[in-house]
């Protein structure tokens, strides 16, 4: 009996056995089909303003999110249109490209992962060539026009957006503001609106004290001799200087010295970070081209300096 059993067995076609095991087991079967459905992702997408320097993650089913980036600098062109996240890369390896070395020949061939990398943490290589939305060593330059053409983001934010995205995200870069869905409004409620508060007249701080740089009488560099005579410029310094000035005179006397102290060493790295971000070959300052760049990267860097003196 045992040997026919077997035999009969074999003789039964595979798709009939499938059949059978189907019908004798329709939970496995439902459990396999809902674990197929559940595997499935909403689609993604990223779209990147150049106006409101903001990069939007669109999701469906979820409401957006939205981080500031670091465009390209004046001068340097930036990639429109429609591309894709094409690979991810974790503590990347910066390789400066053959223009950039040109421009700046004591760049290395490349430099390995760790605090000097300006990519930072975390990379998502696009579509374009030398194009990626990546980390920063400079989180002050997020948010303005600093990158060589990237998307520099936060730490924080670029973490959050490589665990988010996957190889295969679609990307898309406008020059306007991006058309982004509104969060869903909740139910409304009929409630009294209060009275508004009596208007108190606005007195319109004092101006801010203008302490010229004692070193522009002897400024040989480029971007300290721009910052020296253009006056928008030099207006923006000498009152980021005059707060620092009213700062330490404010702080007690036994205070004193070590934040005067501070205060150059801090003033010695900034003069370092617009070398390296607002860079003009000596001689090529008188270019009308060059600059404009140069004055407009300066421009940022000491409106940035200037608000981080008002909030000292």
């Amino acid at each position: 009996m045992q040997r026919t059993a077997t035999f009969l067995w074999h003789l039964v076609p595979t798709a009939t056995l499938a059949i059978a095991l189907a019908l004798l087991s329709p939970g496995a079967v439902r459990a396999q089909d809902t674990a197929t459905v559940n595997e499935a992702t909403p689609p993604l997408r990223i779209v990147i303003s150049l106006t409101e320097r903001r990069l939007h993650l669109l999701e469906d089913g979820r409401p957006p999110r939205s981080f500031p980036v670091a465009i390209g600098r004046p001068g340097v062109a930036i990639p429109l249109g429609d591309s894709r996240v094409v690979r991810k890369r974790r503590n990347p390896t910066w390789h400066p490209t053959a223009n950039q070395r040109r421009e700046r020949p004591s760049l290395p061939a490349a430099v390995p992962p760790g605090p000097s990398n300006p990519l930072g943490a975390f990379a998502l290589d696009l579509g374009w060539t030398a194009i990626a939305i990546h980390g920063t060593n400079e989180p002050d330059s997020v948010g303005r026009r600093a990158s060589g053409g990237c998307f520099r983001m936060l730490p924080a934010d670029i973490a959050a957006l490589f665990d988010a995205v996957p190889v295969g995200t679609p990307v898309r870069v406008v020059t306007g503001a991006a058309s982004v869905p509104p969060p869903e409004s909740p139910v409304a409620v009929a409630v009294a609106a209060p009275l508004p508060p009596p208007a108190v007249p606005r007195v319109a701080p004092p101006p801010l004290p203008i302490l010229p740089d004692p070193r522009c009488a002897t400024a040989s560099a480029p971007l300290r001799r721009m910052i020296c005579t253009v006056p928008e410029l030099a207006a923006l310094d000498g009152r980021a200087r005059g707060l620092h000035q009213s700062h330490l005179a404010a702080l007690p006397a036994d205070r004193r010295d070590a934040a005067a102290y501070a205060l150059i060493q801090e003033e010695r790295r900034f003069d370092d970070r617009i070398t390296a971000r607002c860079w003009v070959r000596r001689g090529m300052e008188e270019d009308p081209a060059v600059a404009a760049a140069a004055g407009a990267c300066l421009r940022d860097a000491l409106a940035t300096r200037l608000e981080e003196a008002k909030r000292r």
